[in-house]
């Protein structure tokens, strides 16, 4: 891992970012490792330039996470498209996905740099919102996507397509369509089950779904599946990751 780049992704909203942030850009500076910062963290620096967000994967070689697991889905949505390493420091509750806790931050990068490490890949999904022949959003997802209701206490319908045949039509509250990471996320407090990340697979779990028969169902990891919206609800929604809202209309489909 020598002469390569680091961008770094930060949640500022934890009091103790900024210093942690001076410290390891001073440390792999002093290192002689190149370092791109996005604009929210070089303005915590009170550095000039930055890059967007969405263009720090594409600049960067390996990215490194400074948040929660929340941070680390905007940072596999970013890397997923060229498959970089991330290493995800947890600064938050939970770290499901960051697993290096700060105080092991400089043994995790010292490793990092000394190719001492195991590359832990995981399963992504491609997704793609048709509306009347034309996408109109896209996105990279680790953990799921989620079609759902609207704020009023009504079901919507939904027909579900797997490898271009037809499945079932599905009433209730929504359908999650989770990978094995994403197991253990909403798909499990709808009753999914969890999977273990090696096992190349995706999860089709109903949201309180109005009928006895329809249950969590596990698919291979390579299957296409089609979600199209066909009831009349304005307020359902297709949800990546829990971070990126697509308001959808009765017709669409979700492509995964």
């Amino acid at each position: 891992m020598k002469n390569k780049s680091i961008g770094i992704l930060t949640k500022p909203k934890f009091p103790e970012i900024k210093n942690t942030l001076l410290d390891v850009v001073t440390w792999l500076r002093a290192r002689s490792i190149g370092v791109i910062l996005d604009t929210t963290s070089a303005a915590l620096l009170g550095e000039q330039g930055g890059v967007q967000k969405t263009q720090l994967a594409s600049k960067a070689d390996v990215l490194l996470v400074l948040g929660g697991d929340g941070t680390m889905l905007n940072a596999a949505r970013l890397a997923g498209e060229r498959s970089i390493p991330i290493l995800g420091v947890n600064m938050g509750g939970l770290g499901f996905l960051t697993e290096v806790r700060l105080e092991n931050l400089y043994p995790s990068l010292e490793r990092v740099f000394a190719n001492d490490f195991v590359l832990d890949e995981r399963l992504m999904l491609q997704t793609h919102i048709h509306r009347h022949g034309e996408t109109v959003a896209r996105g990279v997802v680790l953990n799921d996507v989620v079609i759902s209701k609207g704020t009023l206490a009504r079901m919507i319908e939904v027909k579900i397509s797997i490898q271009g045949q037809f499945v079932t039509n599905l009433r209730g509250d929504g359908v999650i369509v989770s990978t094995p990471t994403g197991s253990t996320a909403y798909s499990l407090s709808a009753g999914g089950p969890i999977i273990d990340p090696a096992v190349q697979s995706l999860m089709v779990t109903p949201i309180c779904p109005h009928t006895l028969t329809h249950r969590p169902l596990i698919v291979p990891g390579t299957a296409e599946i089609e979600i199209t919206l066909t009831s009349r609800d304005d307020g359902a929604m297709a949800t990546l990751d829990g971070q990126v809202g697509v308001a959808m209309v009765q017709g669409d489909t979700v492509e995964i």
